[in-house]
């Protein structure tokens, strides 16, 4: 699902290319077959789990298209992101941020279908344990526990699936929501995704009332999320700063990928 939290990019045709140093802005312009300045803020951290570098995919891709005329739609440009994830990630991205990120709410993705789900008010606090990692070597990890143990690991990544789809079922019910966070979190746990520091946050987050809490990314630090009632959302989210960490409170963003304004 998509968050408040946004990446602001703007792009202007030049003779020179002017690029961050970003592999993911480096890629746009060479998939988009352009040159051109760019200039990105951005209210996400990055390296955290929360999707940073496909909304810097989406919004670059997305300001080139309307900068050059490009004229491609959503769809394209939700599946030419992936796509750069992928070239750039050596082949372990998931299309799962960047088609959120484009459409904005929840969507459902199994294998190369994308679905979205009717939007919810879920009240949401995010905590960064200020521990970077590497989404790359995080799923290098995972495949390769899953390599030399497949009876055990399938198994548990039918689990996940498994509450991924129970949770689609009881979307109105935040307590079942939370026990099927609860659940997943130590499933990812179980696959060697977990940190020290996100356990502090998670734990936190728990004992101060959320509904659930887990990570959220490829883990080994980064961010977790916390479902909570309406009124413990300042609680939670104080739980979890005094764990040393950050935390912010949000929901559900259902835009997407949107021009803002002509600068």
């Amino acid at each position: 699902m998509a968050i408040r939290p946004r990446v602001f990019v703007t792009v202007r045709k030049s003779k020179t290319a002017h690029h961050a140093r970003s592999p993911y802005i480096e890629s746009c312009f060479d998939e988009m077959g352009v040159k051109g300045s760019v200039y990105v803020n951005s209210q996400l951290p990055s390296s955290s789990g929360l999707g940073s570098s496909a909304a810097v995919t989406v919004a670059t891709l997305s300001a080139i298209n309307d900068e050059f005329g490009k004229n491609y739609t959503k769809e394209e440009i939700a599946t030419m992101a992936y796509q750069i994830e992928k070239k750039v990630q050596k082949g372990r991205a998931s299309p799962t941020d960047t088609s959120v990120c484009t459409f904005g709410g929840i969507v459902l993705i199994t294998g190369t279908q994308r679905r979205r789900l009717p939007p919810q008010n879920f009240p949401l606090v995010v905590g960064n344990t200020l521990v970077s990692h590497s989404t790359v070597k995080m799923v290098e990890k995972v495949a390769q526990l899953r390599k030399e143990n497949p009876d055990i690991c399938d198994p548990i990544l039918d689990a996940i699936g498994a509450i991924s789809l129970c949770a689609i079922r009881n979307m109105n019910n935040m307590q079942v929501l939370g026990n099927l966070m609860d659940m997943n979190h130590a499933l990812l746990e179980a696959l060697g995704t977990g940190h020290p520091a996100l356990s502090r946050l998670i734990l936190a987050a728990r004992a101060a009332g959320a509904y659930g809490a887990k990570l959220t990314g490829a883990g080994g630090g980064g961010c977790m999320v916390a479902l909570c009632p309406k009124h413990l959302k300042s609680r939670v989210a104080g739980a979890i700063e005094a764990c040393d960490a950050k935390a912010f409170i949000t929901n559900l963003d259902t835009e997407g990928a949107r021009k803002e304004k002509d600068v």
